[in-house]
């Protein structure tokens, strides 16, 4: 049989978290959840005596979570909307860019934990890793107290949201939105290249290039080939629109 490891907090440490948890009106029963919920993996990779878990599956978790809730809200509140626009409106909400905004919101930079490299690179500003603390404290507060008290959070941070995405027509990404133009102006499709990968196995680098026909249109540098490819197509909104 194998025993798990546990992590050991410090007093200051438990002491820091807490104070969010009050502050986010979150009447907690075991604090080591919404601790893991902001360690980075470097953090485990690095220093595994520090820590033998980090946020990763509490972010599985809490993504689900997410959608769950959201689509409830969605399916209830409106009613004439079809199953394809509930579904964008969905999956404006619950993007990257929009999560992050709630991290920003909360402060969660201020309670991540990671590991030199990143403090280095400016993880802290990071809106991906922010994002995923979201969805990770979203799995803690689940798991600690279930869905009610994780429903509350994510109507009160996340689905207000929901106004300015609709009003707006913030529903599409920047990947579907510059598809869209390139096949109606050009009649192509955009084309995405991995130019290089750098650094670790756990902590790589992509610079991805996104091209139509032979030419280079836009491009970024990101730590998720997913999330690079989103930037290089902004990255090209930005210029046409």
């Amino acid at each position: 049989m194998v025993v798990k490891k546990k992590a050991i907090h410090s007093e200051a440490l438990m002491e820091k978290f807490e104070k969010l948890l009050n502050n986010l009106d979150i009447k907690f029963n075991d604090i080591s959840h919404y601790i893991l919920a902001f360690i980075h993996r470097s953090v485990v990779n690095e220093k595994p005596d520090y820590t033998p878990e980090h946020n990763e599956r509490l972010e599985f978790l809490g993504d689900a979570v997410l959608e769950l809730v959201i689509t409830n809200n969605l399916f209830r509140d409106y009613p004439k909307k079809t199953e394809w626009e509930l579904t964008d409106i969905r999956s404006a909400l619950v993007r990257w860019t929009n999560l992050a905004k709630t991290a920003k919101n909360l402060n969660f930079a201020d309670y991540l934990v990671l590991w030199k490299w990143e403090e280095l690179t400016w993880g802290r500003k990071n809106d991906y890793l922010l994002a995923n603390v979201v969805e990770s404290i979203i799995g803690a507060i689940y798991i600690d107290l279930w869905i009610d008290v994780a429903t509350i959070f994510i109507n009160k941070n996340i689905y207000p949201y929901v106004n300015d995405i609709i009003e707006n027509n913030l529903v599409k990404d920047y990947k579907t939105t510059i598809q869209e133009h390139a096949q109606a102006v050009f009649e192509i499709t955009p084309n995405y290249i991995v130019l290089s990968e750098s650094w670790l196995d756990h902590d790589k680098t992509f610079e991805v290039w996104v091209y139509l026909w032979d030419k280079m249109i836009g491009k970024w540098t990101w730590s998720s080939k997913k999330k690079a490819q989103e930037k290089a197509a902004q990255d090209w909104f930005n210029n046409i629109k």
